[in-house]
């Protein structure tokens, strides 16, 4: 998985009636666009994460044809 700064991570609900979440990457601390990332969720909460198996990337069209951007 790689992403980008501005990237939205999609969680999606792993058992009946669980909704799916959203969270904004603000910062990408692994190597080459891979976790941990910085996140920010809808309510504000903000933490470090590694994104599981129901996670899906959606990519800011800027970032479609670029190369991922550093880490800190």
């Amino acid at each position: 998985m790689q992403v980008h700064v501005g990237d939205v991570l999609r969680f999606t609900g792993r058992t009946v009636g669980t909704p799916e979440h959203h969270a904004t990457v603000l910062e990408v601390l692994g190597r080459n666009g891979e976790p941990p990332y910085r996140v920010r969720y809808e309510d504000g909460h903000e933490t470090e994460i590694y994104p599981g198996p129901g996670c899906l990337v959606e990519n800011r069209p800027d970032h479609m044809a670029g190369a991922p951007r550093p880490h800190r």
